[in-house]
């Protein structure tokens, strides 16, 4: 069973009972986009939205706080993150490169152990700058809650996960503004028990549910935007979405929500 929330996770999460989930994947908003404060000040739009691309996307909230604060938030939620994962179990979360120190200090802070980083690739095909080093990887912050055996893949095969996942960025598998190609979340979810529920707080248009769906995994998403629980909710149901339209997103925080 799958359920797909919408709300805010720091009031969603702490509803959840102790110890009941399995892994929690997700890609929290960066508040990057920007060397100074005021570039950080921008709307997601302006930061994130590549001129010449076949859609167009909404600005989402929770984007425009400073490193401090981001910090201070981000071990408010990944606490209620820990709270509510199984001992040994993992999360994973994404950052670029400005955030990426505060990410792994924020995941420490709220009790986890911290195990390393692995790399997005996106591929030649991400944002060129002339001069410089192409701005081409992502990050994956990742740790476990205490010990993490490999003896709790319970008799599964055991899997070893690569480092680096090259995933190119699909306009018709893309349908919010910094989100996640499928192929890539269907690699990283297998850093979960098999069988196991993921949570993803910031679950955006649905990506980490469709890959938890797809690789056999029970998934529970929390998202501000209902019009992105719709999305999701289409997703994992395997619906058609129109990828050549524009798609606007609006926030819209209403406390409704589906079981799949």
């Amino acid at each position: 069973m799958n359920r797909l929330l919408c709300g805010d996770a720091l009031r969603i999460v702490p509803t959840f009972d102790e110890a009941s989930l399995d892994a929690v994947i997700t890609d929290p908003p960066y508040s990057s986009g920007g060397t100074f404060r005021g570039d950080r000040m921008q709307t997601t739009t302006k930061k994130y939205q590549l001129t010449g691309t076949s859609k167009t996307y909404s600005d989402f909230s929770g984007d425009n706080r400073d490193g401090r604060s981001w910090a201070f938030w981000s071990t408010l939620w990944m606490s209620d993150c820990f709270r509510v994962l199984k001992t040994g179990c993992p999360i994973v979360v994404f950052s670029d490169w400005r955030m990426l120190p505060l990410c792994t200090d924020a995941l420490q802070a709220a009790g986890f152990v911290w195990r390393g980083i692995a790399v997005w690739d996106k591929t030649e095909a991400a944002r060129p700058d002339k001069g410089r080093f192409r701005a081409q990887a992502e990050y994956l912050v990742w740790g476990s809650k205490g010990p993490m055996a490999v003896d709790r893949l319970d008799g599964a095969e055991t899997r070893c996960l690569p480092g680096v996942f090259r995933a190119i960025v699909r306009q018709d598998d893309k349908f919010h503004l910094t989100g996640k190609p499928t192929n890539l979340m269907r690699q990283v979810v297998k850093i979960c028990a098999p069988g196991g529920t993921i949570l993803d707080p910031f679950m955006g248009s649905g990506s980490t549910g469709k890959a938890a769906q797809l690789e056999g995994y029970p998934f529970v998403g929390i998202d501000l935007s209902q019009h992105n629980v719709d999305i999701a909710q289409a997703r994992i149901n395997g619906k058609t979405l129109p990828s050549s339209t524009p798609t606007l997103f609006t926030s819209d925080p209403s406390p409704t929500g589906y079981e799949i």
